[in-house]
């Protein structure tokens, strides 16, 4: 049933090894458009995409003989998966391969906010010596609400668990979170904005969760409260993330991910938006790399190797 495999992304060697010891035929292109997939996917049994190439209803209508679509990481956004379940097309992904590589990426940010580094290592490179300015804060003592308690979000509270904070946890769709994580605590969401100085974002994007962090949301925050997007631009609002930072309603921000990743493509009002958030000084961004490590990029292909095993 399984015979050709299209690899549109960079993948581990690793992936390609185990594919191909199991009978398969794998193209690796890389750099592969979408395009290009388009064209050519009615040849294959089974595609493998990272953010690049999303697996559209209109991709699929001509992948007569498509079987799976295994996704490098986590997002299933870019798939239309009522369209593949009603085709009978299995989709995988692998956000246990990169989850400690986020909680990682999330605490080092947060750290760096909260010390001030990124602007302490440019004053020291230009030689200027200011220690007051930049004073910091410890996490110990505070509050860190997690929103989204799967693999990423219970990773990130694991990291905590022993930095003498107090973690809540709110997830929508599970129960007995205290059951997995004894040192968080279940709340609802409004107890988790009243009582949280951090909150850290590990959501899909979803029509639920598309600018769930938004004027609203934060105004029921603590005053003077820290935002962390590790998971997906699009769920927080970055327009209004910036009136109230502005406001000093948020003091701070670590945002790995953002709603439009190709600058080039800005309009006018999106260069406007970034524009005033390139010049706050109490931001640390990157540009979505927190899953994005060498361990990563193995573990991510074992995942989906073993996943697809589950399948065969």
């Amino acid at each position: 049933m399984f015979q050709k495999v299209l690899i549109t992304d960079y993948v581990h060697p690793y992936l390609i090894q185990q594919l191909e010891k199991r009978g398969f035929q794998v193209d690796y292109e890389k750099d592969i458009s979408y395009d290009e997939v388009k064209k050519k996917i009615a040849g294959y049994t089974g595609v493998v995409i990272n953010s690049k190439v999303k697996m559209t209803k209109e991709v699929m209508l001509t992948a007569k003989n498509l079987k799976f679509i295994a996704r490098l990481g986590s997002g299933l956004e870019i798939i239309d998966l009522a369209f593949a379940e009603c085709n009978h097309i299995h989709v995988i992904n692998s956000p246990e391969g990169n989850r400690n590589a986020v909680a990682e990426h999330a605490v080092g940010m947060l750290l760096a906010l909260a010390n001030n580094i990124l602007r302490g290592d440019r004053q020291v490179r230009n030689k200027i010596w200011e220690r007051e300015l930049n004073r910091g804060f410890e996490l110990k003592g505070k509050t860190v609400g997690i929103i989204g308690v799967g693999h990423t979000g219970g990773t990130f509270a694991e990291k905590l668990k022993n930095w003498d904070v107090k973690i809540l946890g709110y997830d929508k769709y599970k129960t007995n979170l205290e059951d997995y994580y004894p040192f968080l605590k279940q709340v609802e969401l409004k107890e988790l904005q009243e009582k949280s100085d951090i909150i850290s974002f590990h959501l899909p994007l979803t029509k639920e969760t598309r600018n769930v962090c938004n004027r609203a949301f934060i105004r029921k925050c603590r005053e003077g409260v820290v935002i962390i997007n590790t998971s997906r631009g699009g769920v927080v609002n970055l327009e209004h993330l910036i009136e109230t930072m502005q406001t000093k309603k948020v003091m701070g921000a670590c945002l790995d991910v953002f709603a439009n990743e190709k600058p080039k493509t800005f309009d006018e009002k999106e260069k406007r938006i970034y524009e005033i958030l390139y010049s706050f000084e109490n931001v640390v961004l990157s540009p979505h790399v927190a899953g994005w490590t060498k361990e990563s990029l193995k573990r991510i292909s074992e995942v989906l190797i073993r996943k697809l095993d589950d399948i065969l």
